[in-house]
């Protein structure tokens, strides 16, 4: 019998890991493994539902078809900078406002103490509850955080325009006097939440690209009634514009 000194049993290692090298993940380990990106593939990964809408578009061109869901891939990433950009400015712009209604940091208190915004009553009691489940204090910075895009946008709706929209349309102090009206800030917000849900859950946008290069110029226009200098700071992180432009070349949409 043959004993490895120490030298030998570090080559030995060193040449099992070269022959398992394409098994184990890591920088020094290159796979040679040609994937075949297919139809079967992608239904199979990502389900027949999801696919089928593009395949079924493009009978007979696998290639083309995928190319257009790799496209809404990319869509979806270059929209997620204007619409986080707006849903946390206007988080922040209602919470000032509402702060000064309610003479008070905790103005959800205020809420819950009010018999006509008791629509609103769930959505505190719900965030309540998941900052007391995941273990931490409820405090104003919790909760504002807490409350969800639909909860911000619901403060718009009608049945508060009455209480709340006379301080919260301060939040938009740059919106033309003109149009300064609830239903001309809660449409494009309530166009926002349901296409935001649709880029944040993966769900195809790149069916109509004018449609969201238009919506697209209508976020922006929301944002400036906001803060007309964050329109000029998004636009030097937004790469939407290009993105499309690239979009409409490989799609041969021009």
């Amino acid at each position: 019998m043959h004993t490895l000194t120490k030298g030998h049993k570090k080559t030995r290692i060193r040449h099992q890991q070269r022959k398992l090298g394409e098994e184990r993940p890591g920088l020094h380990c290159k796979s040679t493994t040609k994937i075949m990106i297919t139809k079967n593939f992608f239904e199979k990964v990502f389900s027949l539902d999801r696919m089928e809408p593009y395949f079924k578009l493009y009978p007979g061109d696998e290639k083309t078809a995928i190319k257009h869901y790799e496209c809404n891939i990319k869509l979806s990433e270059a929209c997620y900078v204007f619409l986080s950009v707006l849903e946390v400015a206007l988080r922040n712009a209602m919470i000032r406002e509402l702060v000064k209604y309610t003479g008070s940091n905790d103005w959800y208190n205020f809420f819950l103490a009010n018999h006509k915004l008791r629509s609103t009553h769930r959505y505190i009691r719900e965030a309540e509850k998941h900052i007391i489940e995941r273990g931490e204090t409820v405090s104003p910075a919790k909760m504002n955080a807490e409350f969800t895009l639909g909860f911000w946008v619901s403060l718009l709706n009608s049945e508060h325009e009455k209480q709340l929209w006379k301080s919260l349309r301060k939040a938009f102090p740059n919106m033309p006097k003109p149009i300064r009206k609830r239903k001309n800030v809660s449409a494009p917000l309530n166009r926002m939440r349901a296409f935001r849900n649709r880029v944040f859950h993966n769900e195809s946008i790149c069916w109509n690209l004018v449609y969201v290069e238009k919506f697209h110029r209508e976020m922006l226009k929301v944002m400036d009634w906001i803060n007309q200098d964050l329109v000029v700071w998004e636009t030097n992180v937004d790469r939407f514009d290009n993105v499309c432009s690239d979009i409409r070349k490989d799609m041969n949409w021009i």
